[in-house]
């Protein structure tokens, strides 16, 4: 892989191989990147089913849960 490094001395850049430590690094910093966004996306998900349930159950005149009525709450 390749980087392109910046100084005051070369503004156009300079570009350069990358070390394995810096390749490790970031494919470190991209698996992080997609677990968090796999993670956020659950949520958001486990969320928006939580809302469809409370609202389904509200039409339906049955008692909500805990973590149903404090989605209509917030």
């Amino acid at each position: 892989m390749k980087k392109i490094t910046v100084t005051l001395d070369n503004p156009n850049g300079i570009i350069e191989d990358m070390t394995s430590e810096e390749v490790s690094e970031l494919e470190t910093l991209k698996a992080n990147n997609e677990a968090e966004k796999t993670q956020k996306d659950a949520e958001e998900q486990a969320k928006a089913n939580l809302k469809a349930s409370a609202k389904a159950k509200l039409i339906a005149g049955e008692a909500l849960t805990e973590d149903e009525a404090n989605t209509i709450v917030l």
